[in-house]
């Protein structure tokens, strides 16, 4: 930049000077500054006013030039928060390059959705319905969703790559899908069952459709795939078989398909039954074959069947690579097939997680097994970009296009990427197949942009987009979400030291350049205002229509911090994971010969006890605690506000914020899960007094312990189970949350293994949390068929996102006492 201001002055100087010389275009002008030039010394007044003329003009055009700059410079400020950063990507084979995970159930939102890894592919899914038609209602199920009123659906067993079997319990009839790269089974009816096919991209499809409507088979081509058949075998059931269809028609985006199915749906009478069947090109072959010369091009094909349960129906897929196979891979080799992976997965479990070794009953094992499975049948592929936002943005601006290849918390509600969730997710990941985990963190590492920030919640398609609020759409630049991938990453490095895994330091040095970025954003942007105290950013100042303004940056929402957000807060997880990040670092510097002091400094420096104490500890609670400028008496009320136009019939209320005592900069007392945190990190030493108040306060009923896990906020906190707003209820205000549940179990085990005073209690309190914890996630399992986001702290039932096989599924982790 400074050689081009550079530049850009000499030009001026230069146009200045001919100015100088040459004047204006009238030639009288020109002569009368060149007689004023050669007067000078005789005529003052003619001489100050050239100089005056050569000041403004020089001024005007350093004005100009100071304006280009800015221009330059305010386009550069704006593009930084969509420039990647300019480091070797992690992820350098994609595609087909990684054959075994090509083609997987990457599309975790659908009850039943599968997809190519690549930008532009194939995807395949299956919708049904009910032909129960009410008020002419068209119940289609398509997309997970806890409304549906579907009893459950689960992963039976998945390994994240080569198959899966799955249970969807629809109250009158169950489906069973499966998939050995494919095939679903599907009591009451009848019911509709349709098995689509789309394609982006410049994809051509030639069905072909016999005997009114029944569509056989599917051949094509795709750039990523490249020639393709999909092939239906039905099972010799046809009197249970009353109708078949199909449709074909274009659809905008993967977002619009059910929307499309809806639109091609009509009544119509058939064996003294009414029926939703599609209106679409139905057992017509040359009307096909007339709109394709007439440039029509579909881009989504349905196969629709119609049927009185039990039915079955097999769906063969081969690319062209396969095309001369001998054996169609349908019946009793497809069947064999997927035994074979039945018995190798469960084989594999054992052998990882000993459940059977250590006792566990066989209908406890049979959850567990669900418990990955979920986790790895929710693994997902998106592509597309994010919508950001810095402070030098007027407006979002969509960040570069970019795959992602991630595990979501939860099919139903949350089925998408959240960078804090990645990490706890990992490490369940991990046990099971570390190339998967390997994969994952290289493609959120490769989102990091030049600042060195990733967008916490990754929207990037717009199927994706179509589920989100858009008031969480956009991610602002200037927040963080805790780097909780240095979790898996110090998991990584512990089974390499003790030879569970291969050495991988090629992996290891790929990331350690992009990590080190990361680290150092973390410490330039969320620092706090004294050395050693750290802040997030993102909560709001100006609000007083929350109780507490959340702190979404966090992970934790809504866990009450100081009243109100200024610069002055010094937030205790938030130092505790920076310091955790910093070890995991200098610990991977020191294993791949690369040692990184700076990092070491930093971690011994935010793991200095006596330091911690004196920024963190309130005296008054006798606990670690936020500190910031905080009133301790404030409350939610109602306001009645003046009619407006007359209308008196519905009175309309303000519920906002009373503040009824002044704040002061003080520790901010309420006992929870931030709490814990230099617990939690292992970031106490052994021999402190403060881990024998820790691990006191831990099992104390009116605190945080209970008889099904650590509830996320003190029953003595003001805050307890309190409303934030009218309508947002309490989030993480005393739920029980399995994933600090599990770092707390992780942290005891440690302390119980580690020379110091308080080894036995530790020991003591990890067998009970362990069994509380593990024993009430199975109970509610076998109660409802999910695992639950959250857990009511009073009766243990589950509550809040279903299923949520996120972060809950490190239940397995506990059962298998892998930390």
């Amino acid at each position: 930049m400074a050689r081009q201001v550079s530049g850009v002055n000499n030009r001026a100087n230069a146009q200045l000077k001919d100015n100088k010389s040459s004047g204006n275009k009238s030639g009288r002008s020109k002569k009368t500054l060149n007689s004023a030039r050669s007067v000078k010394s005789t005529s003052p007044f003619l001489d100050k006013w050239n100089n005056k003329v050569a000041i403004f003009v020089a001024f005007n055009i350093v004005v100009v030039i100071l304006s280009i700059v800015y221009f330059f410079y305010q386009h550069h400020l704006e593009n930084i928060v969509i420039t990647p950063l300019n480091l070797p990507k992690v992820i350098t084979k994609s595609g087909l390059d990684v054959p075994t995970r090509y083609w997987g159930t990457y599309r975790p939102g659908s009850y039943f959705g599968m997809r190519t890894r690549s930008p532009e592919g194939l995807s395949t899914g299956i919708m049904w319905f009910s032909q129960k038609v009410i008020n002419n209602r068209l119940d289609i199920r398509h997309w997970c969703d806890q409304w549906d009123s579907v009893n459950h659906y689960t992963w039976l067993e998945h390994d994240g790559e080569n198959f899966g079997i799955q249970k969807i319990d629809d109250k009158d009839y169950y489906l069973v899908t499966s998939f050995v790269k494919q095939e679903f089974n599907s009591s009451p009816g009848p019911v509709s069952l349709m098995f689509y096919v789309y394609a982006t991209g410049d994809a051509d499809f030639d069905p072909l459709v016999v005997n009114e409507g029944h569509l056989r088979s599917i051949d094509g081509y795709a750039e990523t795939v490249g020639n393709f058949s999909f092939f239906f075998k039905e099972i010799e059931t046809s009197k249970t078989i009353l109708k078949y269809n199909y449709l074909t028609a274009e659809t905008p985006s993967l977002a619009h398909l059910k929307e499309t199915v809806m639109r091609h749906h009509a009544l119509f009478q058939a064996k003294e039954r009414t029926q939703l069947q599609i209106l679409g090109l139905i057992g017509d072959a040359a009307a096909y074959t007339k709109k394709t010369e007439n440039k029509y091009k579909p881009n989504f094909i349905v196969y629709q069947v119609t049927f009185i349960p039990p039915f079955e129906l097999e769906v063969f897929f081969e690319s062209a690579s396969f095309r001369n196979r001998v054996t169609k891979f349908l019946g009793n080799t497809y069947n064999n097939e997927l035994d074979n992976y039945m018995k190798n997965f469960e084989d594999k479990f054992e052998s990882i997680f000993k459940l059977r070794a250590k006792g566990y009953h066989p209908l406890d094992i049979k959850p567990a097994y669900a418990t990955l499975s979920n986790m790895l049948g929710g693994i997902g592929y998106f592509y597309g970009s994010s919508l950001v936002q810095s402070v030098h943005n007027k407006d979002p601006v969509s960040y570069w296009n970019a795959p992602l290849y991630t595990a979501v918390p939860s099919r139903s509600f949350f089925p998408r990427g959240f960078l804090w969730d990645e990490g706890f997710h990992n490490l369940l990941i991990l046990e099971w197949n570390p190339e998967i985990t390997k994969e994952i963190i290289g493609h959120w590492l490769d989102l990091m942009n030049i600042e060195g920030w990733i967008p916490r919640e990754q929207i990037l398609d717009a199927e994706a987009r179509e589920r989100v609020p858009a008031e969480f759409i956009v991610q602002k630049n200037t927040n963080a979400n805790p780097p909780t991938f240095f979790l898996t990453l110090e998991r990584f490095l512990y089974k390499m030291k003790s030879g569970s895994f291969p050495k991988d330091t090629v992996f290891l040095k790929n990331i350690l350049p992009r990590l080190k970025v990361w680290f150092d954003w973390f410490n330039r942007t969320q620092t706090g205002m004294i050395p050693g105290t750290y802040r997030w950013r993102g909560r709001d100042s100006q609000t007083d229509l929350e109780l507490n303004p959340k702190t979404l940056s966090s992970g934790l929402d809504d866990y009450p911090r100081a009243t109100h957000p200024t610069i002055d807060e010094r937030h205790l997880d938030l130092r505790c994971w920076i310091a955790f990040a910093a070890g995991v670092l200098a610990d991977i510097g020191d294993y791949i010969g690369e040692p990184l002091e700076k990092h070491r400094e930093t971690h011994l420096y935010l793991t200095d006890n006596k330091l911690l104490d004196k920024l963190h500890w309130s005296p008054t609670s006798q606990s670690y605690s936020d500190y910031g400028f905080h009133s301790r008496n404030v409350k939610l009320t109602k306001e009645k506000l003046p009619y407006v136009d007359g209308n008196h019939n519905t009175p309309q209320t303000i519920t906002y914020r009373v503040v009824n005592e002044e704040p002061a900069l003080r520790f901010v007392d309420n006992f929870g899960y931030i709490s814990l945190f230099p617990f939690l990190l292992k970031i106490i030493d052994a021999d402190s007094p403060k881990l024998n108040k820790v691990l006191s306060d831990l099992r104390n009923p009116k605190l945080l312990w209970t008889e099904f896990g650590l509830r996320s906020l003190a029953k003595t906190s003001p805050y307890y189970l309190k409303y934030n707003t009218e309508h947002d209820p309490p989030y993480w205000r005393g739920s029980i949350w399995i994933n600090i549940n599990f770092l707390a179990a992780r942290s005891l085990n440690y302390y119980s293994q580690i020379e110091g005073p308080y080894k036995n209690q530790a020991k003591k309190l990890y067998e009970e949390l362990r069994h509380n914890v593990v024993s009430n996630v199975l109970k509610e399992y076998k109660r409802t068929g999910f695992i639950w986001e959250q857990y009511d702290d009073e009766t243990g039932h589950g509550k809040g996102v279903h299923p949520f096989t996120g972060w809950s599924s490190l239940v397995l982790l506990m059962m298998g006492e892998l930390y």
